[in-house]
């Protein structure tokens, strides 16, 4: 790789950096603002524990909250995984197929009115308590938004460039790989970005109904046994992975795509949701 593209990258992930501090910075005024609150108006643990309680107890909690976050972190990734590598296909059958189009598209909008804790029952009747049920969940609202923008990206492919790549003798599958597909990156990594977060969402769905390890059965065991703090140390812990996700798929799309293709997103609104 030239070292120019290498500068290039790197001083764009230095720009990314820059964009957080404004945010972090925010949620250190909010940490100290609740910690005042507490103090000031005296308000109890088990009502709203302050930031330090939580912070005592996440360190004191270290090695549960890691055995339990290890749990939640494979079922996401698995979920998302397994959303990418069946939603990106799905799409493109969807723009290439008329037919599969008119039948199964509509059929996936449709099961997106089905709230997904209605599922879990099912899943766990079908595959037992283990990881199955909730790697299939996180599975099941990770998929769509990728199918989604997948769909929109394909079906924005300028026409012009379609046209030149038929003119230049270019078969059906090159012209896919390297004028559609490039161009529809930008929207599938955007919808990478939004399944990064509802996977972890599905997996704690799953975990409320049936688990016996992981974030969400902690939560369940913490609210129980009525440790506040933990409950929200869990919270805590659970924000950070959703960020984690989000952050490292837009770390690779930093890194995959060259800079035209993030720019027309930006210019463009990306998403398509």
């Amino acid at each position: 790789m030239p070292v120019n593209t290498q500068d290039n990258k790197f001083k764009t992930i230095l720009s990314a950096v820059r964009d957080w501090v404004p945010a972090v910075l925010t949620f250190i005024g909010i940490f100290v603002l609740w910690e005042i609150i507490t103090i000031v108006f005296g308000v109890p643990v088990y009502t709203l524990p302050a930031p330090s309680v939580i912070i005592d107890v996440m360190i004191e909690k270290r090695l549960l909250l890691l055995e339990h976050s290890w749990v939640t972190f494979a079922e996401s990734a698995i979920g998302l995984g397994l959303s990418i590598v069946l939603s990106i296909p799905m799409g493109i059958l969807i723009v290439y197929s008329p037919l599969f189009e008119r039948t199964v598209y509509p059929l996936l909008v449709a099961s997106q009115a089905i709230p997904k804790v209605a599922l879990a029952p099912i899943l766990v009747v079908w595959f037992g308590f283990g990881l199955m049920p909730k790697v299939l969940i996180a599975f099941f609202i990770a998929f769509f938004p990728i199918v989604v923008n997948t769909v929109v990206g394909l079906s924005r492919t300028p026409p012009e460039m379609i046209h030149l790549m038929r003119s230049l003798g270019a078969s059906p599958v090159q012209i896919l790989l390297r004028v559609r597909m490039m161009a529809a990156m930008p929207y599938i990594f955007a919808g990478i970005k939004i399944a990064a977060a509802f996977a972890v969402v599905g997996a704690i769905v799953g975990e409320y109904i049936a688990a016996s390890s992981g974030l969400g059965y902690l939560q369940l065991v913490a609210n129980n046994n009525f440790e506040i703090p933990l409950l929200f140390g869990t919270l805590v812990v659970l924000s950070v992975m959703g960020i984690a996700f989000f952050y490292l798929v837009a770390l690779v799309e930093v890194l995959i795509l060259p800079r035209p293709l993030r720019d027309t997103r930006v210019n463009d609104g990306g998403g398509g949701l």
